[in-house]
């Protein structure tokens, strides 16, 4: 018997006996040392990961696109004979999949992208292209279409270095900047992430520096037929339509690349140029983000910049410290999360019973609130009314506070004994308002801007990396409800109530919720589920469904596992390997809907009390974390023991009838009362 299934059947016999009432309680008594043993063990665990300086910070991993993406960096910046590209193109060749490709999460098939770019880059850090592995990957990359077929952005890389036609690759012009904010097409539609990988690139594309891949490094044969047109930019079967509108945008705009009149394009250089060097001040990177960051840096080396400047040399410092060694190689993180591993790990600590006043969580609160800001953002142009208060995800992003991080931020902060209480206060107080003021019209949130949701352009050439927009969500409304409920805001809120509305109409007709920014199904569901109970909708029809819907996917011994093939097959929606942090949301989500009681909850505890290692950590392979579904897949690697650990705590109080931490509440009266009409 495995020890989960023995934990369960402790609880089961507890429950079910019909000797005396000494003999009953014994397995029960056995399972709660057990538990609290867990959560004293989880709580050990997460407090010796403290930074001194009060913060928590876990490794981000995603999958070797970033590696290939490096080596062509650090090639085209005139670093081609740096050791780290070997030591890149190792951690690369050792996750080659049998088949000859390259996936993007942990168990995936080979994935067309990330193949291309594996086989560039082994090619620029000196492997033959007629070498086993090598040929291997041209066969799957032929099997998956060709690099006719591939996405936008490995084009638009491959045409900057000259490999292939830039006819291949969509038109950036950096004209995109003079487009006025009411027009339906300007940057601000486009989500922030793209703004930041699109506007350095339209400088590239303008400026055409002399880049090029090494001496006899050629991509030709990754063709299925040579010099194949992209599917990508092939009309569709419509008379009409947006693809085709913009596809003929695209061709009017190369058209106007070869004539030798540009009336404009000084102007829009000069705008493109100081967009991006105010957002490089008050960031540590441009939207701190690889993408963005390695693409400022080609800009303004494309400008005539070089690496010595002190401005490009500052961002490949911030570039440098997304390194980590490993003893099979370098790998690059895709952007860094301190803030949010911050306000998770302060949740689960404060939900295990840790003291308010104890000296971890009031040296964490005083460094989050010291990284508030209060300066502007790009959220603005869209929410001119309301003033700054939000939180970023990484140590300095000023530009890009989001409401995601902002919500847990405050639910952190809450139940914290601050020295300062009136500080504590007007932080939590503008932190509230700014969250406010950036609910949609729809009733939900997105993640970093306001009212981004014009469908029609995901129809760009450039959209196809399936994250054009930022348009309302249910895990992140989830989160702003958890927070406002939190707070002690009434049902009957209209913030709430509009909230509500959304996520009903966003519930699956199984009882489910997607899950954006997290995989998937499982997580989208629990975070709804416990943001209901938080706002007091704990007994309404969708919650129950929520709940009903966690019982039907949870596996046989209790814990809960969801593959990221549910992103491309709905059937496979909670289905796939146990992992200690989709089986903690699962617990959330259940004791949300239905309480400790549910046998369902009390199993899915019992998995977790049972995997967890004696230093109170838990072991997770897969990846559970979401950049963008289907293209992009992360692994937080604290996500592992800060759920676990909340999930068992907060199943413990509940079934010992502890009441919350009430800390520090900031009600909608006093929220609107203070910055009302800039609401």
């Amino acid at each position: 018997m495995t020890p989960e299934a023995s934990l369960s059947a402790d609880l089961n016999h507890s429950r079910n006996t019909s000797v005396g009432a000494g003999a009953a309680a014994a397995p029960q008594r056995n399972f709660s040392f057990q538990l609290e043993r867990a959560v004293e063990r989880g709580v050990r665990w997460l407090l010796s990961a403290q930074s001194s300086e009060g913060f928590w910070w876990g490794e981000l991993e995603a999958d070797t696109t970033l590696e290939s993406d490096y080596i062509f960096f650090l090639h085209v910046i005139g670093r081609g004979q740096s050791a780290k590209i070997a030591k890149l193109a190792g951690y690369i060749r050792a996750r080659q999949l049998p088949e000859g490709g390259w996936n993007v999460f942990p168990g995936g098939p080979p994935e067309l992208n990330a193949t291309v770019k594996a086989w560039v880059a082994l090619r620029i850090a000196g492997d033959a292209a007629g070498s086993p592995h090598l040929q291997r990957a041209k066969q799957k990359i032929h099997e998956l279409g060709g690099l006719e077929s591939t996405n936008s952005y490995v084009r638009m890389y491959l045409a900057m270095a000259g490999a292939i036609d830039p006819a291949m690759a969509p038109a950036i012009p950096p004209e995109l900047m003079l487009l006025p904010y009411w027009f339906p097409l300007n940057i601000i539609e486009m989500s922030s992430w793209t703004r930041g990988i699109v506007i350095p690139m339209s400088i590239v594309a303008a400026m055409r520096p002399h880049w090029r891949l090494p001496a006899g490094v050629t991509v030709d044969e990754l063709f299925t037929r040579p010099g194949a047109k992209p599917k990508s930019l092939s009309w569709d079967g419509w008379l009409i339509s947006w693809k085709n509108v913009f596809l003929a945008l695209d061709r009017a705009v190369k058209l106007y690349e070869r004539t030798p009149w540009k009336p404009f394009r000084r102007m829009a250089l000069q705008r493109a140029h100081k967009w991006m060097i105010e957002r490089l001040e008050r960031s540590e990177g441009l939207a701190t983000i690889f993408p963005a960051m390695t693409n400022s840096i080609f800009a303004l080396l494309a400008e005539g910049g070089d690496t010595t400047d002190p401005l490009i040399s500052r961002e490949l410092h911030y570039l440098e410290s997304y390194e980590i060694e490993a003893p099979d190689g370098l790998r690059i993180q895709p952007c860094i999360s301190p803030v949010w591993d911050t306000a998770i790990a302060m949740v689960a600590l404060e939900e295990a019973g840790v003291d308010p006043a104890d000296p971890a969580l009031v040296k964490a609160a005083a460094w989050l609130l010291d990284n508030q800001i209060l300066g502007p953002g790009d959220w603005q142009v869209k929410n001119r009314k309301a003033e700054p208060g939000g939180w970023a995800f990484e140590f300095l992003n000023d530009w890009y506070p989001d409401v995601d991080d902002t919500a847990f931020v405050l639910m952190a902060l809450r139940p914290v004994a601050d020295g300062d209480p009136d500080r504590m206060r007007a932080a939590i107080r503008r932190g509230l308002a700014w969250l406010l003021s950036m609910q949609n019209s729809d009733g939900g949130w997105g993640a970093f801007d306001h009212q981004n949701d014009r469908q029609f352009l995901n129809n760009i050439p450039f959209a196809d990396h399936n994250a054009m927009l930022d348009p309302s969500t249910s895990d992140v409304t989830a989160r702003a409800l958890e927070c406002l409920g939190l707070m002690g805001w009434p049902a009957d809120d209209p913030a709430i109530a509009r909230a509500r509305g959304f996520l009903r109409r966003e519930q699956t007709r199984e009882g489910a919720w997607y899950g954006r920014w997290g995989v998937n199904y499982i997580y989208g569901t629990s975070g709804v589920l416990r943001a209901l109970e938080a706002a007091g909708l704990r007994s309404s029809p969708e919650s129950k469904r929520g709940g009903e819907w966690l019982r039907a996917v949870q596996n046989e011994d209790g814990s809960f596992g969801e593959s990221i093939l549910s992103y491309y097959d709905e059937s496979l929606k909670g289905r796939g390997r146990s992992t200690a942090s989709q089986t903690a949301w699962g617990l959330i989500g259940l004791l949300a809907s239905a309480g400790p009681d549910d046998p369902a909850a009390q199993r899915a505890a019992a998995w977790l009390v049972s995997r967890q290692n004696e230093d109170g950590s838990w072991d997770e392979d897969e990846f559970t974390g979401t950049g963008f579904p289907c293209v992009f897949y992360l692994k937080y690697h604290l996500y592992r023991n800060s759920f676990p650990l909340y999930a068992l705590a907060r199943y413990d109080n509940l079934r010992k009838g502890r009441a919350t931490l009430a800390g520090t509440r900031v009600g909608a009266d006093e929220v609107r009362k203070s910055y009302g009409s800039r609401l």
